[in-house]
């Protein structure tokens, strides 16, 4: 992880006015009244509203373009999307390890953006531009986009997080609250462009379409860059790397796995593990606070906190995995959805015709609409009932989204049903470019429920994976948020892939597919990850009880 070392000849603010562990930007102890806090934020913020623009630019028009102009098969489209959203949603994983381990989140912010810029401007140009081969080159400019995302987004949100100071009681609230009003300007930013981007798109061309989210890009940069004297960048201590720390003890665990029960429970007494609630789970792990030879030299033996640090992570993983239904069901908005609204019936006087993907917006109003709800309404009420400084837990939260996205796919099916039976009903069945008499306001309810859930699940996975890592891993543990959909999408690519092989479901003939299939499929799927979520949610152990 990249350092900032502390200037000793600078004068030294007073100690009650110092934030500890951060520094300014020329590494001098860092003043709380002049840094960090919303005003630093609202920087960070800024940039993170321009790349959403710059993803959902590319990400919510996509299937469009691809069954479009490239000329693919829905389900192919749909499986394409899938899979560069799932790569798009990975890659964090490789950013965040390089901010964590070697370049730290500011300037991996500004590399990436770069790349960032990049990409779209060659997806812009070859958008204008013939080629010989356009789908090879579209996947090579899907790529540098993708890159440009895995180095931006863990980054960006914990590097705003980090301007707020867990310790003070004051900020503490506020960081809280930042994981809220992030996602609430993201999505009020992407929900008052994409209509108008989509539209571009649509009418005015696709070069034009994906021009504009470069450009903003490039001005998001611009101001981020602003913002750099008011930062707070967070400082190494002298100890091992994290990597290092967690990687010695699953190795050392793994070279005492022959160690006998008694022996580690005498260590384990001799090290004052017991009393801590966590120390007896995953306790094969405590087998790395033994020497195999029996030393007790320096480097030889894991610490305590090593242990824990290990236990921590590795407690992720169970939610981790019991979340990944819920991101399959959050891949069908992009792709699925998009395709049902192209059937329906989009005018809207005057000739006016909605775009498909712009439906997408929906969602972001949801959003908009429940946060303040759920900030200033829910929480306050929560809070004086449990007592708990958020109000509910963040498992509870992002258990309560996960419910509500299996009710949102039930609504879409049932939607779905009602679609085929009107084309019937017109004897539309073999006229698939004939637009079904029913309002594409019908879908409205399904966007609006995703929303919702992403209010409790996305906020809550956000703040979760963030505070349960170790301090140094805060980028690792946002991108491991960001590679649940990640997995999730290409789990939904594969599942789409199987069911087109071997079903009629996605017929390119809407009107005689049966998407309400996959709609109950995906429901039943998200009903026994909601299951198995609640088992691991019960028994896990927070990493910082007072931020439950």
């Amino acid at each position: 992880m990249a350092s900032y070392p502390i200037s000793g000849d600078t004068e030294t603010p007073l100690l009650d006015d110092t934030v500890d562990g951060s520094v300014d930007h020329k590494g001098r102890p860092v003043r709380r009244s002049s840094s960090g806090g919303w005003r630093s934020a609202a920087f960070i913020i800024g940039v993170e509203v321009a790349e959403r623009l710059a993803y959902y630019g590319i990400a919510s028009n996509l299937i469009s373009f691809l069954i479009g102009p490239l000329g693919q098969s829905t389900a192919a489209a749909a499986a394409n999307v899938n899979t560069w959203s799932g790569a798009s949603s990975l890659l964090p994983l490789l950013g965040a390890f390089v901010a964590d381990a070697y370049l730290g989140r500011y300037y991996t912010i500004i590399v990436a953006s770069l790349v960032y810029i990049l990409g779209l401007g060659l997806l812009s140009v070859s958008a204008v531009l013939p080629s010989p081969s356009p789908s090879e080159c579209q996947k090579n400019k899907e790529i540098a986009s993708s890159v440009g995302q895995g180095g931006h987004k863990p980054c960006v949100q914990a590097f705003g997080a980090d301007q707020f100071d867990g310790q003070d009681p004051v900020e503490g609230k506020a960081k809280s609250s930042f994981f809220n009003w992030w996602y609430f300007s993201m999505c009020f930013g992407s929900l008052t462009i994409l209509s108008v981007l989509n539209y571009i798109q649509d009418n005015l061309g696709w070069g034009l379409g994906f021009g504009i989210p470069c450009i903003g890009m490039v001005i998001a940069l611009l101001i981020f860059l602003l913002g750099t004297k008011t930062y707070r960048y967070s400082i190494d201590g002298d100890e091992k790397s994290p990597f290092v720390r967690i990687g010695q003890v699953f190795v050392s665990a793994a070279r005492n796995w022959r160690t006998n029960d008694s022996s580690l429970a005498v260590e384990e007494v001799a090290r004052g593990t017991l009393p801590h609630q966590g120390s007896q789970q995953f306790r094969f792990l405590n087998k790395a606070l033994l020497a195999p030879d029996g030393s007790k030299e320096d480097g030889k033996v894991c610490s305590v906190s090593d242990v824990e640090e290990a236990k921590a992570v590795l407690r992720l993983f169970p939610i981790w995995t019991t979340c990944l239904a819920y991101a399959m069901v959050f891949a069908q908005s992009s792709t699925f959805f998009t395709k049902q609204g192209i059937t329906m019936d989009r005018s809207l006087g005057s000739g006016f015709v909605i775009p498909a993907a712009s439906l997408q917006s929906f969602i972001s109003l949801g959003v908009i609409i429940f946060i303040p709800i759920y900030d200033r309404i829910f929480v306050p009420i929560a809070r004086s009932l449990t007592r708990k400084p958020s109000g509910i837990t963040m498992l509870q939260r992002i258990g309560t989204g996960i419910f509500l996205s299996t009710i949102s796919m039930v609504i879409a099916a049932m939607i779905e049903i009602k679609r085929l039976k009107t084309a019937e009903e017109h004897g539309l069945i073999d006229m698939p470019n004939v637009t079904v008499p029913m309002s594409v306001f019908w879908l409205i309810p399904q966007y609006i429920l995703f929303g919702i859930a992403d209010v409790f699940t996305m906020i809550g996975l956000q703040e979760f994976f963030y505070d349960q890592v170790p301090n140094e891993l805060r980028s690792i543990g946002l991108a491991l948020y960001l590679s649940i959909f990640g997995v999730g999408s290409f789990l939904s690519s594969f599942l789409i892939s199987v069911v087109d092989k071997t079903t009629s479901w996605f017929n390119d003939n809407l009107n005689q597919a049966h998407l309400d299939y996959f709609y109950w499929m995906l429901a039943g799927l998200s009903a026994v990850g909601l299951v198995s979520y609640l088992y691991f949610a019960k028994s896990y152990i927070y990493n910082r009880v007072n931020t439950v």
